[in-house]
C-alpha cells in the first residue's frame, strides 16, 4: 500500500473507531467476553501501549540503520495500568490522539528512510506479521504492520461492542 493510501486508510479507521467507541457506555466497554479475556477498555489500552512502543520505534528507525528494538510484556502492561478502571472517554481520546501523532511522524518521515532496506532487524520477534530474520525489512513495512495489528484489534473490539449492545 502506498504511503498516502496507508495514511488515508489509517486516519479513516481511527476516526470511525473513535466515533463508534464514544457511543459505548463504561459498562459496555468494561464487559469481558470470558474470564481472562480483555475487555474493550483493555483492548484500547493495549492499542495505546502499542502506539507508545511503536512511536519509539518509528522515531529511532530514523536515527539508526537497523530495525532492532526491545519488545514489551503486553499482558503485564495492560494489567499494570489498570485500564479496566480508567475513564472510558479519556482512553478513547488518548488512543485517537496518539494515533494522530503517529500519523504526523509517518507523514513527515523522508520517503528514503521509509523505504531503506534494513538487513538487520528483529521483526521476526516483534512483528504482528513477522519477517524472517534472513530477509531485509523496511520502516515502511513496520508501519504497515502496526496498522494491520491495530485493525485486527479494532475488529475484535467492534465484535465485543456488538455483543455488549445485544446483552444489555
Amino acid at each position: 500500500m502506498s504511503g498516502d493510501t496507508l495514511l488515508t486508510h489509517w486516519q479513516h479507521s481511527v476516526t470511525q473507531a473513535a466515533t463508534d467507541f464514544r457511543r459505548l457506555t463504561d459498562a459496555q466497554a468494561r464487559r469481558r467476553p470470558a474470564p481472562g479475556k480483555w475487555s474493550i477498555k483493555e483492548i484500547i489500552g493495549h492499542l495505546i501501549d502499542s502506539a507508545a512502543n511503536n512511536h519509539r520505534r518509528f522515531v529511532e528507525a530514523q536515527l539508526q540503520d537497523t530495525l532492532v528494538f526491545p519488545g514489551y510484556a503486553q499482558d503485564a502492561w495492560v494489567s499494570g495500568q489498570r485500564y479496566q478502571d480508567a475513564d472510558w472517554p479519556s482512553l478513547v481520546a488518548l488512543w485517537a490522539g496518539y494515533n494522530d501523532h503517529l500519523m504526523h511522524v509517518v507523514r513527515t518521515t523522508p520517503p528514503g528512510v521509509l523505504e531503506q532496506s534494513r538487513p538487520e532487524h528483529n521483526l521476526d520477534e516483534l512483528g504482528w506479521r513477522p519477517v524472517a530474520r534472513t530477509e531485509p525489512a523496511t520502516l515502511g513495512y513496520l508501519i504497515e504492520d502496526y496498522v494491520a495489528h491495530l485493525e485486527h484489534h479494532l475488529a475484535q473490539a467492534r465484535g465485543l461492542a456488538g455483543q455488549a449492545a445485544a446483552g444489555e
